[in-house]
């Protein structure tokens, strides 16, 4: 596998990193931003910035304004983004916004891009994707799926809850995903300020780094016309994984930019603090832990690149999603804890971004699936071959 990194690619590289240090950083103290994420205002001063940079959704098809970036080009500009937690925002790269442009781009008819696809890649909206529900609803199991679409003449009606919805409050529009009346499930593009679709309440989470936060959401009744499916009926859980298996390595990269701006922190605070004689990172049981950070950003890249060529090829590349996500998620938290070790008092207060790095950081092991439910499936799938093999002739 070649990851050589074109000219092109490196001058990207450089222009988004000159780009999170001189109009991003700045602003990481602003105000404007709460336990919710950032709001509105300051969400679109980062988005002007972007566009003015030119690195605005560069994920995105050039028809609809971005770059067309391969995925391992993502996985090279989307680290770089990621080294602020403001820097996605900024890019609008972030979840769930980059996942649902990227399932509009695939899915969706060219009146519906034209009407909810356009307005997001141009960073005018946001949306948010409606698929997990209280219990005894979808959870780690997207098949529990409670939330029901009814036909009714020319429109389904929808009732039901999400909850941990992120971005839900202040989006444009939501992509729902329901359970049909024939026990499939179809995916529907909604405006949210219809009759019936309702922010029931906001979560108060560890993190504060997605625009609108997390929210329950409630759907009374609400009417959606049968033109605003998205894609074909009943074929909602396959929509799911082509939306699914990118995006999951795309928070990858972004947390990798994260882990990396801690590790940067946690450097120069080794160098400069003086203990017992000698700066802190001279003694082993500091030295050893920036080298073991080192190891696992370098082992998390690797994940990456590999998962993202893969991508690239047109594989689906579920099963390297996962090993990247789970591999990414827990290595990347090693990174961002020992960093906080290293810093001392400094790691758990406000006195550098680390802390809130932190906060942020431990969700990832939980969001787009946890790692459990991870390692459940990849266990099935390497019995499911070992028997294959078995029966092949191939045991002992």
């Amino acid at each position: 596998m070649d990851f050589t990194i074109s000219e092109q690619l490196q001058t990207l590289r450089e222009q988004t990193r000159r780009f999170i240090a001189e109009q991003v950083i700045p602003l990481e103290n602003d105000v404007r931003q709460g336990s919710h994420g950032p709001d509105e205002q300051l969400k679109q001063e980062l988005v002007a910035r972007a566009r003015k940079a030119g690195l605005l959704t560069p994920h995105a098809a050039p028809e609809w304004g971005g770059l067309g970036l391969s995925h391992v080009a993502k996985a090279i500009v989307f680290e770089e983004a990621g080294y602020s937690p403001l820097g996605p925002i900024a890019m609008n790269i972030h979840a769930p916004d980059e996942g649902n442009i990227h399932l509009l781009e695939a899915v969706a008819t060219p009146a519906q891009k034209r009407r909810w696809l356009q307005p997001l890649a141009e960073g005018r909206t946001r949306s948010c994707f409606a698929m997990t529900e209280p219990a005894p609803g979808a959870g780690s199991d997207p098949s529990m799926i409670a939330t029901t679409a009814v036909r009714d003449g020319d429109d389904y009606i929808i009732n039901g809850r999400k909850w941990f919805i992120t971005g839900a409050e202040g989006a444009a529009f939501a992509i729902i995903m329901a359970r049909m009346e024939d026990g499939s499930a179809s995916m529907f593009l909604c405006d949210t300020d219809r009759p019936g679709f309702i922010v029931e309440r906001m979560m108060d989470a560890l993190d504060t780094c997605f625009s609108g936060g997390h929210a329950v959401l409630r759907f009374e009744n609400l009417r959606v016309p049968a033109s605003d499916v998205l894609g074909e009926l009943g074929k909602g859980f396959r929509y799911a994984q082509v939306r699914l298996a990118p995006a999951r390595l795309t928070h990858c990269m972004r947390w990798l930019g994260q882990a990396r701006r801690a590790h940067d922190i946690a450097c120069v605070y080794a160098r400069e603090r003086q203990s017992f004689g000698k700066a802190l990172g001279e003694h082993q049981g500091v030295g050893f832990m920036l080298a073991d950070n080192e190891m696992d950003m370098h082992a998390t890249r690797l994940a990456i690149w590999h998962c993202a060529a893969l991508l690239d090829t047109g594989a689906k590349g579920n099963v390297e999603s996962s090993m990247a996500k789970v591999i990414s998620s827990e290595a990347l938290w090693r990174v961002v804890d020992r960093s906080v070790q290293v810093l001392g008092g400094q790691g758990v207060t406000g006195e550098t971004i680390v802390a809130r790095i932190f906060r942020d950081m431990r969700a990832f092991r939980i969001y787009d699936g946890p790692n459990e439910v991870h390692r459940m499936s990849l266990a099935r799938k390497i019995l499911a071959r070992h028997g294959h093999e078995q029966g092949g002739g191939h045991g002992a």
